[in-house]
């Protein structure tokens, strides 16, 4: 009866001794692993090894980035996930507690954005901003070279005769100063910086049309709407073909440039209003100051549509609708045909700017038109009648 016990006994010990064993080996992981950006990461390989016993377990992860594990004692585990094609390997620590929801999850992209950059990461940004500081530089160089330049514009054009050869050689060395550090500024502009390299792009355009550089100034302007396309980008463009246009003694070419410009003009009106007046405007004074009255009308009648609070549009478009007065002789005295609207057109610079010297001139319009709307007498030696 004795020996029954002690075996009964014994039985008892080893089911004990089995049920802990069991106990220690029902541990479970639930596993999710994210890539760099942030999405499931599927394909890498899981292992996780006790610190204590050295046991490991493989897994790998399914299209959602998640893999389970079963059957897994309690401890500490290293887990270490790979993926070779991506050249991915990453380790830490992580503990299985029994009766435990353990859910492993690994983002890489909240990793990546805790642990800050890398060294070769921080040499990157390092050499970005030295290239930056470097851009401010000349850029900032460019701008003041550029502002001496139109300060000397403005002295050019009341500056006595025998000065005006010496500031005309020191504009054109400003604007010369400025190209170049434009050009140097461009080339510290990070690749993704779009923004500051139109910015940069639009100046240096600026710079080529102030050495009357026009097609360089056109490609300049070109690049800059390419990277980010402005009301003043299409009108800068717009000037120096036109420019270049009026330039050519090629008809061909002159056309087509001056067919360019308007198309520019168009799509700064589209996005700009107020921008778009100032490039039909441009084009209004280029043909003017080339003579070209005729042509010049359109893109002045359309500078002043999209902008009627110019009085300078006005009146140079009163001016170019006045040179192209057609005079017709008729018997003994010659009348003279004017364009229809060109007398308003004065009179809307004059109430726009009343006693400034663009009324002044628009009154001397309307002087002029009064004076030839009655027709001159043409005969010579006829007698009066008594």
């Amino acid at each position: 009866m004795r020996r029954a016990r002690s075996i009964l006994s014994a039985c008892m010990l080893v089911l004990a001794v089995a049920t802990v064993a069991l106990a220690q080996d029902i541990g479970r992981v639930n596993g999710e692993i994210r890539d760099k950006d942030g999405n499931p990461y599927p394909d890498v390989t899981v292992v996780m090894k006790n610190t204590e016993s050295g046991q490991a377990y493989t897994d790998k992860t399914d299209k959602n980035g998640k893999f389970v594990q079963l059957g897994m004692k309690a401890g500490i585990y290293v887990i270490t996930s790979t993926n070779a094609k991506d050249n991915f390997n990453f380790s830490e620590k992580f503990q299985v507690v029994l009766d435990h929801d353990n859910d492993y999850k690994l983002n890489m992209k909240e990793v990546i954005a805790q642990s800050g950059p890398s060294a070769e990461e921080q040499k990157k940004q390092a050499d970005q901003a030295e290239k930056f500081k470097n851009m401010k530089v000349h850029f900032d160089n460019g701008v003041k070279s550029m502002t001496e330049a139109n300060d000397l514009r403005t002295q050019l054009r009341t500056a006595a005769a025998d000065q005006k050869s010496a500031l005309q050689e020191k504009r054109m060395a400003d604007c010369q100063t400025a190209a170049t550090e434009f050009s140097d500024a461009e080339q510290g502009i990070g690749a993704k910086d779009v923004k500051n390299h139109a910015m940069v792009l639009g100046n240096l355009g600026a710079a080529d049309e102030c050495e009357a550089k026009f097609d360089d100034a056109s490609a300049a302007f070109q690049k800059a709407i390419d990277l980010q396309p402005t009301a003043g980008y299409y009108t800068g463009l717009a000037t120096n073909d036109a420019n270049a246009g009026a330039a050519s003694t090629d008809k061909t070419v002159s056309a087509a440039k001056f067919a360019d410009a308007s198309a520019a003009c168009d799509k700064a009106i589209a996005l700009d209003p107020a921008a778009g007046a100032t490039c039909w405007k441009n084009l209004g004074i280029v043909l003017s100051n080339k003579g070209r009255m005729q042509e010049a009308i359109v893109p002045l009648q359309k500078a002043t549509t999209a902008d009627p609070k110019d009085a300078q549009s006005w009146l140079m478009l009163g001016n170019a609708m006045t040179a192209t007065i057609v005079p017709k002789a008729e018997g003994d005295k010659m009348t003279y045909i004017i364009p229809p609207g060109t007398q308003e057109a004065y009179q809307k610079a004059i109430d726009l700017a009343p006693g400034t010297p663009v009324a002044k001139q628009a009154q001397d319009g309307i002087d002029g038109l009064t004076a030839l709307s009655g027709g001159q007498d043409t005969s010579v030696g006829k007698k009066k009648k008594k």
